[in-house]
């Protein structure tokens, strides 16, 4: 199966090899992956995790301020 790659900025940018975006030089990836990082942080765990780190700043902040 071919792999297409695309432009994360120019979707209709579509080319059967790796390179650079002929509009705004960024580089092609593999259709399919422009999210893929979205998607692994939207995992459970890293949803508590990052949870934890907001309450903990705003106790750190409210502290601050007494």
């Amino acid at each position: 199966m071919a792999v297409i790659y695309t432009c994360p900025m120019h979707s209709e940018v579509r080319e059967g090899n790796a390179g650079k975006c002929p509009t705004c030089g960024m580089a092609l990836l593999p259709e399919g992956t422009r999210f893929a990082l979205l998607r692994h942080m939207m995992t459970p765990l890293h949803l508590g995790i990052m949870a934890a780190l907001m309450i903990a700043v705003m106790v750190g902040a409210m502290m601050l301020m007494r």
